[in-house]
């Protein structure tokens, strides 16, 4: 990819800057009265780019979030600028200068056990949606998978014999295998057997034979949850997405005591501070770490060794 002075309609932009330089053609040329063809790096100097991500909270309601996202890829396209243009190095440091905004993080949303069987008691089991929702929300809630990688699932990735798992290419075309429990393997073997299709095929299909959409899975999900909510009172008050499914299986792991380094290889995380926020999310986790500390009003004891004589007369 070039990197010209001029970033008019001729540049192709990768992937990942994209979303960072959508809507600031428009903010630039309002504020310029240029047209995309006619910008240059010298027109997107710190004060432009700084007043574009304000005015994407106070006029669009875009998050402290999403704004850094956009800030990100930003950044990331003018630190490849100053490899190509070095001339124009001092905007360019204004310009990574400009820092994330930050925000307060929503705590964790995740299923408790309870939940989780009270969700998966909801598909109707005589019908086929019902069926494939509940293998699918277990297959979810057991291994953690991302949404995407759950969708795309297909049967070559799946092993059900001694030692199974399934197979998937996570983020950044890592692939990574998840071990599959016994419940997982018999709701996947009995949904394979009712599919009598090809290894090829989706693992979990659409009613057309396609692969489901993200908002497919969304609205699944939505549905038996309203269902579950009439058995299981205390997902009244929890909000969960598809991604809160993933969040359920890691505190899961968590709170059987699998170690953070573990569920961060079995999440597929690039880094631990990522599996961190588990840590974070459980009130039982934080007062059972509470609970072996000594309370400040309690007086330390004193280690006494044992007499020798009785000592001695133990060990006979």
């Amino acid at each position: 990819t070039d990197c010209p002075a001029s970033i008019g309609t001729a540049v192709r932009f990768p992937s990942d800057w994209v979303s960072g330089f959508t809507g600031i053609r428009s903010y630039a040329q309002t504020g310029l009265h240029k047209g995309p063809s006619q910008l240059t790096l010298a027109d997107l100097d710190a004060a432009l780019i700084a007043a574009f991500l304000d005015d994407l909270q106070a006029s669009r309601g875009t998050s402290a979030r999403s704004r850094n996202v956009r800030l990100a890829a930003i950044h990331s396209f003018f630190r490849y600028a100053a490899l190509e243009v070095p001339e124009h190095s001092g905007l360019i440091e204004r310009v990574l200068a400009i820092p994330s905004k930050r925000y307060e993080r929503a705590p964790i949303a995740y299923l408790t056990r309870v939940e989780s069987e009270a969700l998966l008691a909801a598909p109707d089991l005589s019908t086929w949606l019902g069926r494939r929702d509940r293998t699918l929300l277990l297959v979810a809630l057991q291994t953690g998978l991302r949404v995407s990688e759950l969708i795309g699932l297909r049967w070559q990735d799946v092993t059900l014999q001694t030692g199974a798992h399934v197979r998937c290419l996570g983020k950044g075309r890592k692939q990574r295998c998840t071990p599959l429990r016994k419940e997982a393997v018999s709701a996947l073997r009995a949904w394979q057997r009712e599919q009598a299709q090809g290894s090829s095929a989706i693992v979990f299909p659409s009613t057309r034979g396609g692969a489901l959409s993200r908002d497919a899975v969304a609205d699944l999900l939505k549905k038996h949850l309203a269902q579950a909510r009439q058995q299981c009172p205390s997902l009244v008050e929890k909000d969960i997405t598809p991604h809160g499914l993933r969040h359920s299986a890691a505190m899961a792991l968590l709170h059987s005591g699998v170690d953070c380094a573990v569920i961060a290889m079995w999440l597929g995380h690039e880094s631990m501070d990522t599996t961190q926020i588990y840590l974070h999310a459980s009130l039982e986790l934080k007062q059972q770490a509470l609970d072996r500390t000594t309370p400040l009003s309690e007086a330390r004891g004193r280690y006494r060794p044992d007499d020798a004589l009785l000592a001695f007369l133990k060990s006979l």
